[in-house]
């Protein structure tokens, strides 16, 4: 497992990640021992980061998690979890102070340990940017002080947050997810922003919540039709070619120096391993031209995520 400096924390983090939505069964029905052995796997094969949030089954993915911990030591992995989203409505987010206070408290106690790596808001484009700034960091902070985390930081779907949010205030980390995968890489035009900022780079989601597989996306999936099309006609391409498109899509992701980690989610020990190896495998250059150009006409296609 190759190990990157994770901006100016100074930490060493894996470039693969263990992504624990998957824990929550947010794409299929897990077994709680079937997750506990993904983490266990995950963290002996090198991998040392571990991201979560209480919104990934309404609690289930941090409670699986914390039984998965139980007993490992504390410096054998890097946790991250995030707060203000708690369920798929407007009305589930809070990003007011207090809610940031006793969701750190619940995080703690659920996942069993007393401190995490980081703290990330969720989501934010689903509050207003002004409480984000205002209130909801400096209560991320405030807990920092308090040793509850490490470091804080920011996820959300829309790019442009990032720069908005941190041209106010300062993060040690960010989370982008689907913005830099074979279909879309909107987040590298920010990149020489975020090296100038020094922060930490979470990209998770390189298969772009499955759009990027053989097997096709989940119905809830919110692309429009003429991504997942191409998508589907890429993944077709590749299985014409003796190759798979998650492969292609993996080491795509990975490959880039200045992107820190990549959070994969799987609950399926096998599948860890698997990404695992695929990351080592060397890249079809001469596959991975042709898969981009099937993808060029929907190259940064996104979808509106947030409030109205």
């Amino acid at each position: 497992m190759e190990y990157r400096i994770l901006g100016k924390t100074g930490i060493r983090v894996s470039k693969l990640a263990f992504g624990g939505s998957s824990l929550g069964s947010v794409f299929r029905s897990v077994a709680e021992e079937d997750g506990i052995r993904a983490v266990h796997t995950a963290l002996d094969h090198g991998i040392n980061l571990i991201d979560t949030a209480p919104y990934y089954g309404a609690t289930k993915a941090e409670t699986v998690l914390g039984k998965a911990l139980k007993g490992v030591a504390r410096d054998r992995y890097l946790l991250a979890t995030k707060v203000a989203r708690f369920g798929p409505e407007i009305g589930d987010f809070d990003f007011s102070a207090a809610r940031v206070a006793s969701s750190i408290e619940e995080s703690l106690e659920r996942l069993g340990v007393d401190h995490f790596d980081f703290i990330q808001v969720h989501d934010m484009e689903f509050g207003n940017i002004d409480q984000i700034v205002r209130e909801t960091i400096p209560a991320l902070r405030e807990a920092q002080r308090q040793g509850k985390a490490r470091f804080i930081g920011i996820t959300c779907l829309p790019v442009r947050l990032f720069k908005e949010v941190m041209d106010q205030i300062e993060v040690d980390q960010i989370q982008s997810y689907c913005h830099y995968c074979l279909n879309d890489t909107a987040l590298a035009d920010i990149l020489p922003y975020l090296k100038e900022k020094q922060v930490g780079i979470f990209n998770s989601a390189p298969l772009a919540m499955r759009l990027l597989t053989q097997e096709g996306p989940p119905l809830w999936h919110p692309a429009p039709a003429e991504v997942t099309a191409k998508c589907a006609e890429a993944a077709a391409f590749c299985a014409s070619q003796g190759a798979d498109l998650a492969k292609v899509a993996l080491q795509f992701s990975v490959a880039h120096p200045d992107i820190h980690t990549t959070i994969v989610g799987t609950a399926n020990p096998d599948r860890i391993l698997e990404n695992i190896r695929q990351i080592e495998d060397p890249l079809d250059a001469d596959l991975l031209v042709k898969v981009r150009e099937i993808l060029r006409p929907i190259h940064n296609v996104t979808w509106s995520s947030g409030r109205p």
